[in-house]
C-alpha cells in the first residue's frame, strides 16, 4: 500500500480526483492548428454523414483553421485563463509546435497532426504520476511533444512521468466494416482489441475509484493496461454509454465534488450505472441550450464539459443559463465563462485544461 501523499510536498504534480482545490493548471494553445487529415474515427463519432458537410465547410481536411476561428477561440481562451488566474490558479502552456508537418510511421502516414487544443485527451494524472495515453488517432501520434518542456520540468521536480506502449495503430486495430449499432443491438466501436489504447479523457477520477467508458478511442485492452499498471490501490469501473458515437467521458459522466457526479441523460441510464456509485447523487443535467458551435462538430452536451476549481467553484459556459440554474439549485457556485468559440477545436473547459496540483491527498469516497 502506497503513502498517503502529503498536499504540501515539493513535487509540483498531485491530482488525485476532479474536485480538491485546484493550485496548478495546464491550458491548450492554438497555434498552428489543423483541421483533422485522418478521419477514419472521426466519421463515426459525429451524426452519420454529416463529416463530409463540415470538411466541406472548413475547406478540406488536413489543412489549416481558418484564421477568423482561430481568433474568436483565442480571446475566449484568454478570458478563460484571466479568470482562472483571478481565482488564484497557476496556468501553464504547452510549447508552440508545428501540426502542420507530415510525419509517418513504417506503415502508415497522415499529411498534418492536429493542436493543443486540449491537454486532457492525451495524459491522466494520478496523484504524482503523469500518464501519456496510446491514442487511437494516427493524426495525434505525436500531439504530447507540445508538453515535453512542462514534463521535463516536473520530471526534475520529483514527479513520476510514464507512458503507456506506443500502438502501432495498424488498419487491424479499426473495424474496416463497422456500422453504427442498432437499437436491438450491443455497443460496439471501431476500435478492435488488437492492442491496448485509450484517450485520458475517457476516464474520471474520484480517488481511489477511477471510471472509465469503452468508446472509439478507448478499448478493453487499454482499460486492462491501467489498471494493471496503477495496481491494487485502485480500482477502475466502467460507465455503459448508450451513445455510439462515445468519445469522451467528460460530455456523459462529470464527477463534481464526493458524493455528487453530473450525468447525460441521453448518454447515461442512471439505472445501470456501477453499484459503488449507488449512495451518490445522481445529478441530470438539464437539455442543453443549442449552442453556437460554427462547424457543429461537438456534442450538445459539451454543456457539462466543465471544470471544478473545488467542490463548490465550477467553470460553466455563459450560455447555459439552464445548467447554471440547476447549478445554483444543487448548491454549487458557477463561474460563467464565453467558450463557445473554442468548440470547432473540439473540447471545453474539462478538455481546454489539464490538472497538475489540487490540494488534497489520496482518499476513498466510497
Amino acid at each position: 500500500m502506497k503513502t498517503e501523499q502529503n498536499p504540501e510536498q515539493s513535487c509540483p504534480v498531485n491530482s488525485y480526483n476532479e474536485w480538491d482545490p485546484l493550485e496548478e493548471v495546464i491550458v491548450g494553445n492554438l497555434d498552428h492548428s489543423m483541421f483533422p487529415c485522418w478521419n477514419v474515427i472521426n466519421e463515426v463519432t459525429v451524426p452519420p454523414g454529416e463529416w463530409d458537410m463540415i470538411e466541406k465547410n472548413i475547406g478540406g481536411a488536413g489543412v489549416p483553421y481558418p484564421p477568423e476561428m482561430v481568433e474568436a477561440a483565442r480571446k475566449d481562451l484568454a478570458e478563460f485563463i484571466h479568470i482562472l488566474e483571478a481565482e488564484g490558479i497557476r496556468v501553464r502552456r504547452p510549447d508552440i509546435v508545428n501540426h502542420a508537418l507530415p510525419y509517418a510511421s513504417p506503415d502508415w502516414e497522415v499529411s498534418c497532426g492536429f493542436c493543443s487544443a486540449n491537454p486532457r485527451d492525451p495524459f491522466l494524472v494520478v496523484g504524482n504520476e503523469i500518464i501519456e495515453a496510446p491514442m487511437a488517432d494516427r493524426g495525434r501520434y505525436f500531439e504530447a511533444w507540445a508538453y515535453r518542456s512542462l514534463f521535463k520540468e516536473y520530471f526534475k521536480a520529483g514527479a513520476k512521468w510514464t507512458a503507456a506502449p506506443k500502438p502501432q495503430l495498424l488498419n487491424e486495430l479499426y473495424d474496416a466494416n463497422y456500422q453504427l449499432p442498432q437499437p436491438d443491438e450491443p455497443m460496439h466501436f471501431i476500435v478492435e482489441e488488437f492492442e491496448p489504447v485509450f484517450d485520458a479523457a475517457d476516464f474520471a477520477r474520484c480517488g481511489r475509484d477511477i471510471f472509465v467508458q469503452k468508446s472509439n478511442v478507448t478499448n478493453e485492452m487499454g482499460i486492462m493496461w491501467l489498471q494493471r499498471h496503477l495496481g491494487e490501490e485502485y480500482r477502475i469501473h466502467q460507465v455503459e454509454s448508450l451513445c455510439p458515437q462515445a468519445i469522451h467521458i467528460d460530455t456523459t459522466f462529470t464527477p463534481l465534488a464526493p458524493g455528487k457526479v453530473l450525468i447525460s441523460p441521453e448518454y447515461i441510464d442512471p439505472n445501470h450505472l456501477p453499484p459503488i456509485l449507488k449512495s451518490w447523487d445522481i445529478l441530470v443535467a438539464p437539455t442543453p441550450i443549442p449552442n453556437k458551435d460554427p462547424l457543429k462538430v461537438v456534442s450538445q452536451w459539451i454543456s457539462i464539459n466543465v471544470l471544478m476549481l473545488d467542490e463548490e467553484r465550477v467553470i460553466v459556459e455563459k450560455s447555459q443559463e439552464t445548467l447554471i440554474k440547476a447549478f445554483k439549485d444543487w448548491g454549487f457556485r458557477p463561474i460563467p465563462v464565453s467558450f463557445e468559440a473554442y468548440y470547432p477545436f473540439l473540447g471545453s473547459f474539462h478538455c481546454a485544461t489539464l490538472d497538475i496540483r489540487r490540494r488534497g491527498t489520496l482518499q476513498s469516497y466510497f
